[in-house]
């Protein structure tokens, strides 16, 4: 029986975020990415998705506590 290892986990959640983002198809990514299994027949994902996070904080006021 395989189970998903934490990186494969975290791989498929990444790919969701950044569906969820950029509003756009999961399917692509996940039908895209290479598996490989170890020793204790744990699923690896070894293309895992990147995403792009703005950097643009001024829309978010950071709150100090201090008036």
């Amino acid at each position: 029986m395989l189970k998903l290892s934490d990186e494969a986990l975290g791989a498929v959640m990444m790919a969701l975020q950044n569906s969820l983002m950029e509003q756009s198809d999961i399917v692509p990514v996940l039908k895209g990415f290479d598996f490989q299994i170890d020793e204790n027949e744990e699923l690896y994902i070894m293309n895992p998705p990147l995403v792009k996070v703005d950097n643009d904080f001024d829309d978010y006021p950071i709150d100090s506590g201090s008036e």
